[in-house]
C-alpha cells in the first residue's frame, strides 16, 4: 500500500478540480495537501486506513517535503495544526495522524462535509529548523 494513498487523494483532487492548487512552497519546504470526499477513496484503501467511506465524509491528506543539500525533495515529520470553517462560519478542528509507510511520511485526517459546499482549510505547519508556515485553501465537495 505504500504511497497508494497519497497518490489517490492527490490524483483524485488533480481530476476532480484540476484548477486546486495542491501545494505551497516556502523555500526549501514544501506543503502538498489535498481534501476530497471518502467516498471517492476505493473500498481497499479506506480499510486499509481505518477509514469511513461517505458522501458526508472528507479526508484530508498533507505532506512535507524538505529540499536536501543536493537539491532533492525528502519528506520530514511536522507539528500540525489544522481546522476548517464551512458556510455557516462554524470553526472545526481536524485532528491529523501521521502515517509512515518506508521513508513516506504523511498525514490524514477526518471531517464532516455536507454537499455541496465549500469548506475553507487553514493548517499551521512547523518543521525542525524552520519557521512555521501556514496554509488556506478552500475545496467545494460535490456529491
Amino acid at each position: 500500500m505504500k504511497h497508494l494513498l497519497a497518490a489517490l487523494c492527490l490524483g483524485a483532487v488533480a481530476s476532480f478540480a484540476a484548477h486546486a492548487e495542491i501545494a505551497q512552497k516556502f523555500g526549501d519546504v514544501e506543503i502538498h495537501y489535498n481534501a476530497l470526499s471518502t467516498e471517492d477513496l476505493l473500498p481497499e484503501v479506506a480499510r486499509s486506513y481505518k477509514i469511513e467511506r461517505s458522501k458526508t465524509r472528507g479526508i484530508l491528506t498533507l505532506s512535507i517535503l524538505k529540499r536536501n543539500k543536493l537539491g532533492a525533495l525528502n519528506p520530514v515529520p511536522g507539528k500540525l495544526a489544522v481546522y476548517l470553517v464551512n458556510p455557516q462560519q462554524q470553526l472545526a478542528n481536524i485532528d491529523m495522524r501521521e502515517v509512515r509507510e518506508g521513508t513516506a511520511i504523511y498525514y490524514l485526517g477526518e471531517f464532516r462535509v455536507t454537499p455541496p459546499e465549500t469548506l475553507n482549510f487553514t493548517a499551521s505547519v512547523e518543521v525542525e529548523a524552520e519557521p512555521k508556515r501556514e496554509i488556506k485553501f478552500k475545496q467545494k465537495f460535490y456529491k
